[in-house]
């Protein structure tokens, strides 16, 4: 079975798990991928709706599929203030579960929709002048990751000794200057 395959039957079950899937909010279907993968939920957040919407839009105006359509994605994140970010976008389907099911077939839409640890998301869809083609962006974000033993000050050695280069041409030891450095002078 191919990834399109698998990604189109994913989304269809989504729309056929429960009576009430087609009220389900883009987040909740997202949640429902996520969480079948071993990630967590992800909740909507206005600035990443907003940020989505904006792309969205220029999308739509430009009439031009480009994630560079309103500048550079890290300039547009940075309001988030997210540790962590990723964005989608597609044109074509109308509705959300037929966007959803077009980027769970594509391996990097995919792996942004499973982005590590993600919690918050944006999800927005703009017309075109003509009102034919549809424009969807989303932006899925997280915080940083906390770095191993986060909340121990990590302590540092009062004496650390520098190890000498060596020196293939000579077949010794290169000079430095600095041969052991206590409390941050050199020695």
């Amino acid at each position: 079975m191919t990834h399109r395959t698998v990604g189109g039957a994913i989304a269809g079950l989504l729309l056929l798990a429960a009576p009430a899937m087609a009220a389900e909010s883009p987040a909740e279907l997202i949640s429902s991928f996520r969480l079948r993968h071993g990630e967590v939920r992800v909740a909507r957040d206005t600035t990443l709706d907003r940020i989505a919407l904006e792309q969205a839009r220029a999308m739509a105006a430009k009439d031009q599929l480009s994630h560079e359509a309103l500048g550079s994605f890290t300039r547009r994140i940075a309001p988030a203030r997210a540790g962590r970010a990723a964005e989608n976008i597609a044109y074509g389907y109308e509705s959300f579960e037929k966007t959803l099911g077009q980027w769970i077939d594509s391996s990097g839409h995919r792996r942004n929709l499973l982005l590590h640890n993600a919690s918050r998301v944006g999800i927005a869809s703009a017309r075109d002048a003509s009102g034919k083609r549809t424009y969807w962006a989303m932006v899925i974000a997280g915080d940083y990751e906390p770095k191993p033993g986060k909340g121990k000050k990590a302590k540092e050695p009062l004496v650390a000794v520098k190890r000498e280069a060596y020196s293939f041409s000579s077949g010794r030891p290169k000079s430095g200057g600095c041969h052991i450095k206590v409390l941050s002078l050199c020695i």
